[in-house]
C-alpha cells in the first residue's frame, strides 16, 4: 500500500469496513514498514506479530478502528505478551493479564502488533535505555524522539502506523508529540482508567491516551476509551457529546492567553519564541482574542513532581526486591532509576503530603487563571529536541540531568498537577527541520474546546502530509 501513510486511523478503518483492504493486509504493511524503518529509529522494541495475526484469525471486534495496526507503550500489559518497562531485569517478563486501557483499545478493534519504546519506567523526557538503546527522532536521527512515549511518537511520525498508545505523567504524550511533529493530547485527570492494579499513577498526575497524525483519531479514540472502571477512585464529568463531534465544530471566539517564556523565567530557544508568537498571531487572524499572560505559580513544580516521582520509583524498587528476595543493583535497573529510588527513600510521609499540597496549590493557581481564559498557549518544549546522549541514565555523574530537564520541559507538568487537558500541536519546524510543538491547555474537563481549536488549526496549517526523511 504505497498510500498507507496518507491515511489516518479512521481512514484505514473505513477501507477495512468497505472491504477495499483487509485487516491482514494492513498488518502486513505495518510489519513491512517496521522492518524497513525501525532499524533507523528503534521505536518498536517488542514485536507481537504472531499475536496480532491470531487476533485477526479469531475475529476483531467491530469498533471505530477495526483492523488498524496499533502499538501499546511498553509500560502497559497485554495478557500473554512481553512487557519490559524498558528495564533489563524485566526483559523477559510476560504479562498475566491486560491493563484496562489495553482492553478498551482492543474493543475499539485495533490489531496489537507490538510495544513502543519507553525510558525505564517512563521516567525521562527522552527514550534511551540500556536495554534497547536510543529511540531516534525521524526528522534527524542525531536527536531524541522525546519521552517517555518516545517510541509512540517516532513510530507515528515515521508512518509505521497512524495512531499509537501513549501515557503522560509530566508531559510524556506532549513531549514526543512536539519532538516528532505529531498531535498529542493529554486528557483531563481520570478521563481514562488506570487499572486494574492501581487507581492512579504518580499521585493522579499520570493518564493514558494516544499520539496521532490527525486530530479526529485522537478524538475518536478518546470516545472509545474514556470513562471510569469499578475501581476508579474518582471520575470526571462525562462530555456533553462525543469528542469526535467536536472536530470541525466552530470553536467560536476564544479568549486565549499566551507566553513565550519558561515557567522559571529562563531564556528559551529563540526559534521557539518566534514560533509561539507566530502561533499567537495566527490565532488572532482566526478571530480569537489573544493576549500575553501566564499563571503565577506559588510553588516550584519541578521540585514538587520530583518528590512524587522519586517516591513512586522507590516503591517500584522495594516491591521488586521483595519479590526477588534480594537487593536491586545497577545490573538490574539503570543508575538514574536507582538514584531516584534513593531520593524517594529519603522522603518522609510528611514530605510526600507536603508535595501533594504544593501540587494542589499549583493546580488552584492554574485553574483560577483559567477562569479568565478559555485556552492557554505556551511552548511544549523550551529547547529544540535534545541530541542523543544528552541525558545518560547510566552516567557516573547524574547531577546535570535535573537542571537540563528543568530547562527543557519547564511547563508540561503543570497540567498534570492541575488535571487540565493539554495538547501539543505541530505548528512549526525549526530552520534545521526539527518539529516545534505548541502547547494548548484548557479548563478542567474541557477537551471539547481543545478538539475544536485543534481541528481549526489543522485546517489552517495542515501537518499530516509533512513527513520526515525516514519515510522517503
Amino acid at each position: 500500500m504505497k498510500d498507507y501513510g496518507h491515511y489516518d486511523g479512521l481512514g484505514l478503518a473505513q477501507l477495512v469496513r468497505t472491504k477495499q483492504v483487509s485487516a491482514a493486509e494492513l498488518l502486513d504493511e505495518a510489519i513491512a514498514r517496521t522492518e524497513a524503518i525501525d532499524p533507523k529509529i528503534n521505536a518498536v522494541t517488542v514485536k507481537h506479530y504472531d499475536y496480532a495475526k491470531q487476533q485477526i484469525a479469531k475475529g476483531l471486534p467491530d469498533g471505530p478502528f477495526t483492523g488498524v495496526p496499533f502499538l501499546i507503550k511498553d509500560l502497559n500489559w497485554i495478557a500473554g505478551a512481553r512487557t519490559t518497562s524498558g528495564a533489563t531485569l524485566f526483559k523477559d517478563f510476560v504479562a498475566p493479564s491486560d491493563h484496562t486501557m489495553v482492553e478498551r483499545f482492543r474493543a475499539a478493534g485495533v490489531t496489537l502488533f507490538g510495544k513502543s519504546a519507553t525510558p525505564e519506567f517512563g521516567l525521562m523526557p527522552t527514550t534511551e535505555t540500556r536495554l534497547f538503546g536510543p529511540t531516534r527522532n525521524p526528522w534527524n536521527l542525531d536527536h531524541s524522539s522525546g519521552g517517555s512515549s518516545g517510541g509512540a511518537g517516532a513510530s507515528v511520525a515515521a508512518r509505521i502506523l497512524p495512531v499509537a498508545h501513549a501515557t503522560d505523567g509530566g508531559g510524556s504524550i506532549r513531549i514526543p508529540a512536539s519532538a516528532c511533529g505529531v498531535f498529542g493530547l493529554k486528557p483531563t485527570r481520570a478521563r481514562t482508567p488506570f487499572g486494574p492494579e492501581r487507581g492512579e499513577g504518580w499521585g493522579g498526575f499520570s493518564i493514558g491516551h494516544v499520539v496521532s497524525i490527525s486530530v479526529r483519531d485522537s478524538a475518536a479514540m478518546l470516545d472509545a476509551t474514556h470513562g471510569p472502571e469499578t475501581s476508579s477512585p474518582y471520575q470526571v464529568e462525562r462530555p456533553e457529546r462525543p469528542f469526535l463531534e467536536e472536530v470541525g465544530r466552530d470553536p467560536g471566539k476564544l479568549r486565549i492567553a499566551f507566553t513565550d517564556r519558561s515557567t522559571f523565567g529562563d531564556a528559551i530557544d529563540p526559534e521557539i519564541t518566534a514560533a509561539v508568537r507566530d502561533a499567537a498571531a495566527m490565532l488572532g487572524k482566526l478571530g480569537h482574542h489573544v493576549e500575553e499572560a501566564a499563571p503565577k505559580l506559588p510553588q516550584d513544580p519541578a521540585r514538587t513532581i520530583a518528590t512524587i516521582v522519586a517516591s513512586n520509583t522507590a516503591l517500584i524498587v522495594r516491591l521488586t526486591e521483595q519479590k526477588l528476595g534480594r537487593a536491586i543493583t545497577d545490573q538490574d535497573f539503570e543508575r538514574l532509576t536507582l538514584a531516584n529510588a534513593v531520593n524517594g527513600n529519603k522522603v518522609s510521609g510528611t514530605d510526600y503530603v507536603e508535595a501533594q499540597l504544593h501540587a494542589f496549590q499549583i493546580a488552584r493557581a492554574a485553574n483560577e487563571f483559567m477562569t479568565q481564559y478559555d485556552v492557554f498557549l505556551s511552548p511544549t518544549l523550551c529547547m529544540q529536541p535534545l541530541k542523543i546522549g544528552e541525558i545518560n541514565t547510566m552516567a557516573d555523574e547524574l547531577g546535570p540531568i535535573g537542571p537540563l530537564i528543568r530547562r527543557y520541559i519547564p511547563g508540561t507538568n503543570m497540567a498534570n498537577m492541575s488535571g487540565q487537558p493539554s495538547m501539543s500541536v505541530p505548528l512549526a519546524w525549526s530552520k534545521s527541520g526539527l518539529p516545534l510543538g505548541m502547547m494548548f491547555t484548557a479548563r478542567f474537563g474541557d477537551e471539547a474546546t481543545l478538539f475544536r481549536l485543534a481541528a481549526q488549526l489543522e485546517q489552517a496549517r495542515p501537518w499530516k502530509d509533512r513527513k520526515p526523511p525516514v519515510c522517503a
